[in-house]
Formats: structure tokens, sequence, C-alpha cells
């Protein structure tokens, strides 16, 4: 675990989530209302954007993997707020539902932060759960995980994001379908659409809401292993390459997004350190020592 005094800036205050640091440049968010299915009352959005951008901010840190407690991944929004909101509009008092943030459900589903986030999905992932999994960078999920758009069940919209996003990653019939029907999707069903890398076994407490236990879920120790993977690399060249691909998914054209990426990054790459590092080490056959990125 890593100590929280040799941050930059003071992680911040968190009631919702757990935050650990499991292994070096990673950290490890847990929604952690497993009770409530790990579903988001509308002050968790901006708790959870603050925390992502602060990762983002934090050199020390390259890789980030999401994660629940209990049975659930996150069941979206909370319904129970979302219905004492809608009593009080209908009794006549004032009150507008306070905006998601710009990063959207749970800080997830619209980010376009700079570094990596690894979902590793225990359970159940509803509503505004697979809104966040639809804009998550490499997606672990274990063999019982659901996905399901289920706003149409209750007369709602997935309107942070995912519509869009998946209609773009696994194509238009199949986002229409989940978004239309509301049909619970199993995790080997995600990998076949496209928006699921790998799906693990369920073995090692699969409803655990211990931290240890949560941790030896094989789920979050696959998703760790792809953390780690990542953050062995160049910490500019993952920066840089995640925005290359976002950028080929947000222009739209190839070319476009391969003319921005290079105004954006190339010189700020040539005048890093890490970039004469990694030729360094490769030419006098060692392993580079990377240094925390200033991008």
């Amino acid at each position: 675990m890593a100590p929280t005094s040799s941050f930059q800036k003071p992680l911040p205050e968190q009631s919702f989530a757990k935050v650990l640091f499991p292994q070096p440049h990673t950290i490890l968010i847990i929604f952690n209302r497993p009770r409530h299915l790990n579903s988001m009352p509308t002050a968790v959005h901006h708790a959870m954007h603050n925390l992502l951008t602060w990762y983002d901010n934090e050199p020390s840190l390259r890789c980030c993997v999401v994660t629940g407690a209990g049975r659930a991944f996150s069941a979206g929004a909370d319904l129970k707020e979302w219905d004492q909101h809608n009593a009080s509009r209908q009794a006549g008092k004032e009150g507008v539902r306070q905006p998601l943030p710009a990063g959207g459900f749970g800080g997830l589903s619209r980010r376009t932060g700079k570094k990596p986030v690894i979902g590793a999905i225990n359970g159940l992932a509803y509503g505004g759960g697979m809104e966040a999994v639809a804009n998550l960078d490499i997606v672990v999920a274990s063999k019982s995980a659901k996905f399901c758009l289920s706003e149409v069940k209750r007369g709602v919209v997935a309107a942070a994001g995912a519509l869009p996003r998946l209609a773009r990653a696994i194509g238009r019939v199949r986002a229409m379908e989940m978004a239309l029907t509301g049909r619970v999707v199993s995790a080997d069903e995600g990998q076949q659409f496209g928006f699921v890398n790998y799906v693990a076994d369920d073995h090692a407490t699969p409803t655990a809401e211990d931290e240890d236990e949560i941790i030896q879920r094989p789920v979050v120790q696959k998703a760790l292993a792809i953390a780690k993977d990542i953050s062995a690399n160049s910490p500019d060249s993952v920066i840089i390459s995640k925005a290359g691909v976002n950028s080929g998914w947000e222009e739209g054209s190839v070319e476009n997004a391969t003319r921005v990426q290079d105004l954006l990054y190339s010189q700020r790459l040539a005048d890093g350190e890490n970039i004469h590092e990694g030729v360094k080490s490769f030419v006098e056959k060692r392993e580079p020592r990377w240094r925390d990125s200033k991008l």
C-alpha cells in the first residue's frame, strides 16, 4: 500500500468509495454501498469525479482499477433518492436535481481523463453502472457479471453517454437491442459483443465486502495484473496512446485524429525524459527506469 503522504496533493475525502493502493503506481477504487447494490446518490457522482481528477493529476499513479463491494459493480442511480425528488416536485416544492459532473455517472461515463481506468466488473452493472462500463478503457468481468441498460424499464433514458458510445463500440443493432429492450447481457455475451475484454472465474468470495477478500477476487487480480503491465510502460507513452485511441473514437476522421495527436503531443513527447530513457535502456540492454509523467 502506498503511503498517502507521498502524494503531491491530499487524497479527496470519500464517503462512498474505499480507496486502496495495492501495488506500485495503481489506485484501486471500490464502490462501497453493497446493501444498496452500490447504487449512487447524486453527491457520489461529484465525489467520484473529484477523485478521478485527483488520480489524473497525481504523477506517481499510472493506472486505476474500479470494482464493487458485495454482489454488484453498480446497479445505477439511487432510485429512492430520485423518487423523493419527484415527490417533492409534485408537491410543488422547489428543487432541481443536481446535474452530473463533466465526468458523467460515477465520474466515469463521460470521463475524458488522460490515464487509464480498468473495470473489474464483479456483478450487476445496470443502468448507470452499464453507462460507466461503456466508457472504461479495459473491462474484466467475472463469469457471473450481468450488464443491462435498464432505464427503459423505469421510464427514464440512458443519457449519461452510453448510447452513442455503445453504438460505436458494439455496433448499431446490438446497442439498439440493449437500449430498447433492457435485456440482461451475460459476461460471455458482453465479450462476444466487444465491450468486455476478459472473463474471469467466480471462485474466491464473489459477494465479498472485506477489502482483502475483494482484492483476492480473480476478476480484481486479473485487472491488477493488466494495471501492472500498463504501469511497466512509459507513462508518457501510455497517456498519449490513450489519447490517440480516444481521439479516433470521438473525432470520426482517422486522419484528423492523427493530425490532432501529432499537434498536441509529438513535441512534448520528444522533449520529455522517458523517450530518451526508453531508447537508451534498449541500447544498454536493461530495464527502463521511467520518470513520473509531466504531461
